[in-house]
């Protein structure tokens, strides 16, 4: 039966206890000591650590022996009683009893225990002593000896008078001795009792004896004894300490003991090779008297004693060769536990490794949404599965090894067999799912490029029908052409589109989400109108390549009268008409004619119904992914921030920055998640309605300007960060391939994303029901955006003591050349010190002008934003701007105080320019409007114009929503002739006009006769549309290149002539430089054309409220004062 390793220890263990016991019982017949009342030994074999109880060794009565009062030669009597000779010692009754007990308890404790047991013969020699002493030295000895006495023989004086008195006095102390005396007169007298061989030369034997060889002997075995005895006590002790250990729990401390035991185990072996060196010495010692005579006769003790020694190295021999098999069985039950150890820590790293790969794998979707999004997922599992892999790898080796170990007799199979198990498994399980996954987005990726094919066919196929021209299919030979060209594309569906549904359905249904069978079922309906909107074209196609089957009376064509004066929408309308006139030429009656065009328009409004929804599709995907990417930044790296296992490898210039690094990337999620996703997805069948979704989302969508604000901080904290342990563990999770600093402009990308994606719906739109609301969101997308753009600027100001919320909202800004002029007492003097341009950034709020500074950028990324250095402020209730300044046509100026300080402003460009001047109108007419309205409710109250104007504050309107804007309007329209009237009529009569003269008008806050119509340059740009442009003669100030054939460009200087109105906010103009025409949009004519000879400024003061107006090719003002006029 096999055994186990454990049950080898156990048994090498018993083994090892025997033999050392055998040791113990040697070492005691070698050292025998015996106690004196119970002649029984004393030693204990049970508990080899408890030291033996008797006579002390040979070395502590060292000088007791060397005395020589009494010897133990060797000798035995005739029963083997062993003899003790106590020689001529005349100080014998002079020494101690403590050391005359210690000798003979030490010479007594030599012999056997057999011979012991048969009881000492003590030869006495007092040959040349005293009766006296004779007695004494009986008597001392029958009180004292501590073993069996068998005789007692003694050597009585031999002079005369000593021997007399000796037999004399003897027979009456006989009784007095209590044990066996027996007096001798001679040797040959003791020699009828002992033999003489037995006894030493001095009393007639032949035996050779040294006392001094004698106590040498004794004390080299007594200390190879010793040495046995320690190193015995010491293995047994090592053997109990191996076979009590308990096995660590983990593979350092394992190694440790391994290690430990190892070198107690070579100091054992030294010990025991020590001791058998020793032992051979005295055995050599022992034989010594052999090998120099071979015929030498060794005593019993001597005997006894190499017997015993002889004895004591073969079981020493026998411990060491126990002790190595015992130790080889306990060395292999560590490394054993080591292996285990180790298997067990790779068990754990692998199975966690296993874990985490597993819990990977369930994340990825085996569902998609695009081909764009299956083909990511696939490219992200391939990746996956590489890394998984390499784990997998690990852990069926891993498998292996513990297979070996098995193999091995390992002692823990039991352990090992079933982790084998759990990884193998696992392992396959992983594989499994792997393939499962890969196999399932494999077919979705067939789907998506099955569908994708079919829409790309579709989506050509309306492109083929839109970019077919009419023109050319009015003809028979046209129309045939068309036709082929038709059967010819559609002899590719076929190749390209889906056949069956239900077929679709079952091949891959283990694919089919619920979004994907949308997507199927939108192809298929995607695949019908297409093939309907192909097949009324054949028809109607056909019919006009249908031969005719009777005469046709010819009819003249109408005459076409082509203007020169016609708009360009008119002359797209003619064109259109003229091809339904060649088609009417044709036909058979005009109703045939009419539903021809309706079929054509109906083709068309599908085509742009196809294009809505390929926007509107585009919109949603990228949304929803947008919303994991954030998901994905949120859990990955924010979350991960907050993780106590991540937090060693944060910096401390990380620590508590996560507002600072993700702004309100939290707050965009939950918005995009919870509402405008949603919201959105609601607008999937009426693409051209998901403008209102904006708009009532607007206000919301303005959390992306904190969000851009904290971008600098951001990305000036990544940068510092950007190469942390943190950050590449977090990436490493999420395997991303790009690092934070991409996913963290996710945001700003998406805010600048709709405003394209409005713009594609806004051009498929054009005549639907949510046309206005996809403009009206587009502008204010574009307003948000504008408005991120000027807080990124404004953030970027220093210097400025005040607070720049106060100054309401920021309308403008950009950088300019400018010139300052200040006029000192009543002459105007030019600071003309400065011949080049102060380089200045200036902002426009609702309340105020800032001209600041631009610094130098520095750094790279977001750190390259400027910094702008505040240098000069202008309230807006206290400016004037006059528009055209220096004769040049990207100059203004901007002034106060009653032009005390000019600042001439020159744009980069008349178009910014033009934008900014009118942009501060609106700024000046809101605030004579808000004063207007002031002084309308003032008017009611007798207050003197004094006391009106020092103690009025005028605040400053906001702006206006749309329909209140409109409803302004249709009340400044109202008042605008009676104002208008009341000033011209109290003005001089040089003034007939403000277009032909030059005008100024000072008014009071309560004679106010101003409101946003009365002069061309403070109304509003819708009011400019209607009011200003009329047939007439112009200047161009700006440049303007030709958007289409039918449109005309002009260059700035060039005189212009508007002839008539069109369509659509189209102006017939005439350049009267190059004598071409074309037409313009109204929308640019503001910006363009200037009256001859004319030119506007306009000014108000929150002191009192007056308007400077002026006329004046070289930008001079007079003043005329109006102060009496009376509203």
């Amino acid at each position: 039966m096999k055994m186990s390793l454990l049950e080898l220890i156990q048994e090498g263990q018993e083994v090892l206890s025997g033999l050392l016991h055998n040791l113990f019982v040697s070492i005691s017949l070698l050292t025998r000591h015996t106690d004196i009342r119970s002649r029984q030994p004393t030693w204990r074999t049970d508990d080899i650590l408890q030291r033996e109880v008797g006579p002390l060794c040979a070395a502590e009565i060292g000088s007791g022996l060397q005395k020589q009062f009494a010897i133990l030669p060797g000798g035995r009597g005739t029963n083997g009683s062993p003899i003790i000779v106590f020689p001529e010692f005349p100080a014998f009754g002079e020494l101690e009893e403590e050391e005359v007990q210690n000798v003979l308890g030490y010479l007594t404790s030599i012999p056997s225990v057999a011979a012991s047991g048969v009881g000492f013969i003590l030869v006495i020699d007092r040959r040349l002593d005293r009766w006296a002493a004779v007695r004494a030295t009986l008597l001392r000895i029958a009180g004292s000896f501590p073993g069996n006495l068998h005789l007692v023989l003694v050597l009585r004086p031999t002079t005369l008078l000593q021997r007399t008195l000796s037999d004399f006095l003897f027979k009456f102390s006989k009784d007095e001795f209590k044990m066996k005396v027996v007096m001798l007169s001679s040797v040959t007298e003791l020699h009828a009792y002992i033999d003489p061989r037995q006894l030493t030369t001095e009393l007639g034997g032949t035996q050779e004896y040294c006392h001094d060889s004698w106590i040498s002997h004794r004390t080299a075995i007594e200390a190879f004894a010793l040495m046995v005895k320690t190193t015995a006590q010491t293995l047994q002790a090592f053997g109990t300490e191996l076979a009590e250990t308990e096995l660590p729990n983990d593979a350092e401390a394992t190694t440790n003991l391994l290690h430990t035991h190892t070198l107690k185990k070579d100091r054992m072996k030294e010990d025991l090779q020590v001791a058998l060196s020793q032992g051979g010495r005295l055995l050599e010692c022992i034989n010594e008297p052999l090998q120099a005579d071979p015929e030498y006769s060794m005593t019993y003790d001597e005997v006894e004693n190499l017997a015993t020694v002889q004895r004591l190295l073969g079981q020493l021999d026998e411990t060491e060769t126990a002790f190595d098999d015992f130790w080889e069985r306990h060395h292999t039950k560590l490394e054993q536990c080591l292996q285990l150890r180790h298997f067990e820590q790779h068990f754990r790293e692998v199975r966690a490794q296993l874990d985490v790969t597993s819990e990977r794998l369930s994340g990825f979707s085996e569902v998609s949404v695009s081909p764009a999004h299956a083909e990511h997922v696939l490219r992200e599992l391939s990746g996956h599965e590489d890394k998984a892999c390499d784990v997998l790898d690990r852990a069926l080796t891993l498998a292996s090894e513990g297979d070996r170990l098995i193999e091995n007799s390992h002692y823990a199979e039991d352990s090992i067999r079933p982790k084998c198990g759990e990884l193998r498994g696992v392992c396959e399980e992983i594989s499994s799912t792997l393939r499962s996954k890969k196999s399932l987005l494999l077919r979705a990726m067939e789907l998506h490029h099955a569908l994708e094919k079919a829409s790309r066919w579709c989506e050509e196929g309306i492109f083929l029908l839109a970019s077919q021209p009419v023109d050319r299919c009015q003809s028979q030979d046209g129309a045939e052409a068309a036709l082929q060209e038709l059967e010819r594309y559609l002899d590719t569906a076929p190749l390209h589109t889906l056949t069956d549904r239900s077929a679709i359905c079952c091949q891959y249904e283990a694919t089919l989400t619920t979004q994907l069978r949308d997507q199927v079922e939108k192809v298929f309906q995607k695949q019908s109108s297409v093939q309907e909107m192909f097949e009324k074209r054949r028809i109607s196609l056909k019919k006009l390549a249908a031969k005719q089957t009777r005469p046709v009376q010819p009819v003249a064509p109408r005459p076409e009268v082509k203007s020169p004066l016609s708009s360009p929408n008119e002359q797209r309308k003619e064109r259109r008409y003229s091809a339904d006139n060649a088609i009417c030429k044709k036909a058979e009656s005009p109703i045939h004619n009419g539903g021809t065009r309706h079929a054509s328009l109906s083709e068309e409004e599908e085509n742009l119904a196809v294009l809505r929804r390929h926007v509107m599709n585009e919109l949603l995907e990228t949304e929803r992914a947008y919303v994991e990417e954030l998901l994905c930044v949120l859990e990955g790296y924010a979350a991960e921030m907050d993780n106590p296992a991540m937090a060693h490898l944060i910096p401390s210039t990380l620590l508590s920055k996560k507002d600072v690094l993700f702004g309100n990337m939290s707050e965009i999620y939950q918005f995009h998640k919870r509402t405008f996703l949603k919201e959105l997805e609601a607008y999937t069948d009426c693409p051209e309605l998901v403008g209102r979704c904006f708009l009532e989302r607007m206000k919301d969508l303005q959390i992306y300007e904190a969000y851009c604000q904290n971008k600098p901080r951001s990305e000036s904290l990544w940068r510092q960060c950007s190469d942390c342990a943190f950050f590449q563990e977090c990436q490493k999770k999420l395997e991303h391939k790009l690092g934070l600093d991409s996913y963290l402009l996710k945001p700003v990308q998406r805010i600048t994303k709709y405003q394209l994606l409005l713009k594609e719906l806004l051009k498929y739109s054009k005549g639907c029901d949510g046309c206005d609301d996809l403009q009206e969101a587009l502008s204010s997308i574009l307003g948000i955006l504008k408005a991120v753009n000027d807080s990124m600027h404004l953030i970027a100001i220093t210097g400025y003591e005040g607070n720049l919320s106060e100054l309401g909202r920021l309308l403008m800004q950009g950088s300019f050349s400018v010139w300052t002029e200040h006029k000192k007492g009543h002459a105007k003097v030019k600071d003309l010190a400065r011949f080049k341009p102060m380089q200045r950034h200036l902002f426009l709020h609702e309340k105020a002008l800032l001209f600041c500074k631009r610094r130098e950028e520095n750094g790279e990324g977001y750190e390259k934003a400027p910094s702008y250095s505040f240098k000069h402020s202008l309230s807006m209730s206290a400016v004037g701007i006059t528009e055209n300044a220096k004769g040049d046509n990207k100059k203004f100026e901007i002034w106060c105080n009653s032009r005390d300080e000019v600042f001439i402003v020159q744009a980069p460009t008349p178009e910014i320019k033009t934008a900014w001047v009118n942009e501060i109108r609106k700024v000046l007419t809101q605030q004579l409007q808000a004063c207007r309205d002031a002084s309308q409710q003032k008017s009611s109250d007798p207050v003197s114009p004094s006391a009106a104007s020092t103690n009025t504050s005028i605040s400053l309107s906001p702006f206006r929503s749309s329909s209140q804007k409109n409803q302004k309007k249709q009340e400044e329209k109202k008042a605008e002739a009676s104002t208008i009237s009341e000033v011209t009529s109290s003005s001089s009569p040089k003034h007939k006009g403000w277009n032909k003269a030059s005008l100024s008008v000072d008014a009071s806050e309560e004679n106010d006769g101003y409101s946003s119509g009365e002069d061309p340059m403070n109304s509003d740009p819708e009011d400019e549309v209607g009011k200003k442009l009329a047939p007439g003669k112009y200047t161009v100030v700006a440049d303007c290149e030709k958007a289409g054939p039918q449109e005309l460009s002009v260059k700035s200087g060039d005189m212009v002539q508007l002839i008539r109105e069109g369509e659509e906010g189209q102006w017939f103009v005439k350049n009267l430089r190059s004598s071409k025409e074309g037409w313009v949009a109204a929308a640019n004519l503001l910006s363009l054309i200037s009256e001859s000879k004319s030119s506007q400024s306009l000014s108000s003061s929150d002191g009192s409220v007056s308007g400077n107006l002026s006329t004046s090719s070289s930008c001079s003002e007079t003043y005329t004062s109006f102060s009496d006029i009376k509203p």
